[in-house]
C-alpha cells in the first residue's frame, strides 16, 4: 500500500490557510493528525474528526506524509529540523511544505530531512484563503518528480499543480516572484485610486474603467472592489507577511545579482506601512498610508457611511 493510499496525513500550521486546507482533506476522506501552537485553532477540525498531536515530532511519528503551512522561514526551519521537529519522527517519509520561505530555507530543510531519508516537496501556494477554501489554489511544486507524482492525488484536492523542477527552492523562487508582482499591482492601483479621488473622480468608476482596459489585475478585480472600496479591509493576509514575502524576493534577487529598483521601492513602502498601521493590519489597508498623505479617502458605493 502506498503512502497516499494509507489515508493518514499529518498537518502542522492551522492558520488562515491551513484551516481550510485541512478541512478539505478531511472532507476528501483523509484522517488528519494536526498540530499548532494556537490550541483554539484546532477545535473546529477536531470536531470534524482530526486528531491532535502536541509536537511536530508527534505528528511525524503517526503519519508518513506531513504537510506544513507556516508563517515564516524561521518557524519552518524550527518545525522541520529543531528539537521535537519532523526530522525526529519515526513514521514520516515525505514532507510537503506549503509555506512561503524563500529558496535558501527550502534547500536547508530538504538537506536536513534527506539526512534522515525523508523526502521534501517544495510546494508554496497562491490563491489566498478563498482558494484554500474552494480548492482552487495554484501549487508550485519542486522536488523529486516521482515523489511529486505520488502525492499528486493529495495536492489535487487543494488546486492546480505546476511542476517547476527537481531542485528544492525552485518553487519558492517562483512563489516570491509571483507575490512581488501581486503586491506591486496592489500598491500602484492604490496610488492610482488616491490620485483619481483627489482629482474628483468616482472610485467605483475608476475601478470599472481599469478593469475594462489594459490596467486590470487581481488587485483591481478582486482586492480593490471587495476589500478597499467597501472599507472592510478584510482580505485576510497581513501587511507583515506581505512585507516578509517581498523581502524574500529581494534577497533572492540580490543573491542572483539582479537589481530590482521597483521591487525595492515596494519593499520600503510595505515596511513603512507595516510600521504605521501594524504588522497584523490587512495588506489592503496600505491605501490608508497614501490617503493620509493626501488628505482623501477612497470609498465606493459598497462602503458603509463613515
Amino acid at each position: 500500500m502506498s503512502e497516499v493510499q494509507k489515508k493518514r496525513l499529518g498537518f502542522i500550521g492551522i492558520g488562515r490557510m491551513g484551516g481550510p486546507i485541512v478541512s478539505r482533506l478531511i472532507d476528501a476522506g483523509y484522517e488528519l493528525v494536526i498540530c499548532d501552537a494556537n490550541q483554539e485553532a484546532l477545535a473546529p477540525l477536531l470536531s470534524k474528526g482530526a486528531v491532535r498531536a502536541d509536537t511536530p515530532k508527534a505528528v511525524a511519528d503517526l503519519a508518513s506524509i506531513v504537510l506544513i503551512s507556516l508563517p515564516t522561514p524561521d518557524v519552518v526551519a524550527l518545525v522541520g529540523l529543531g528539537e521535537n521537529g519532523l526530522v525526529e519522527g519515526s513514521a514520516v517519509r515525505t514532507v510537503i511544505d506549503l509555506s512561503t520561505t524563500g529558496a535558501s530555507v527550502a534547500k536547508k530543510l530538504a538537506q536536513g530531512l534527506a539526512e534522515r531519508s525523508i523526502s521534501t516537496i517544495d510546494c508554496p501556494v497562491s490563491g489566498g484563503v478563498a482558494g484554500a477554501t474552494k480548492g482552487t489554489l495554484a501549487l508550485m511544486v519542486a522536488g523529486d518528480k516521482d515523489r511529486a507524482q505520488e502525492v499528486k492525488p493529495i495536492l489535487d484536492i487543494l488546486g492546480k499543480q505546476f511542476y517547476v523542477g527537481a531542485e528544492p527552492g525552485m518553487a519558492q523562487t517562483l512563489k516570491v516572484i509571483n507575490n512581488l508582482v501581486s503586491v506591486t499591482a496592489l500598491v500602484v492601483t492604490s496610488e492610482a485610486l488616491v490620485m483619481g479621488t483627489k482629482a474628483g473622480l468616482d472610485a467605483d468608476i475608476i475601478t470599472e474603467v481599469i478593469n475594462a482596459g489594459s490596467g486590470r489585475s487581481n488587485a483591481s478585480e478582486v482586492k480593490i472592489p471587495n476589500f478597499v472600496l467597501s472599507r472592510t479591509f478584510d482580505f485576510g493576509f497581513s501587511l507583515g507577511l506581505s512585507a516578509k514575502d517581498v523581502r524574500l524576493c529581494m534577497e533572492e534577487a540580490d543573491s542572483l545579482g539582479i537589481p530590482m529598483p521597483v521591487g525595492q521601492a515596494v519593499r520600503a513602502f510595505l515596511n513603512s506601512s507595516a510600521e504605521k498601521l501594524g504588522y497584523q493590519a490587512d495588506m489592503t489597508e496600505m491605501i490608508r498610508v497614501i490617503e493620509d498623505q493626501v488628505g482623501v479617502e477612497v470609498r465606493g458605493k459598497a462602503a458603509k457611511p463613515a
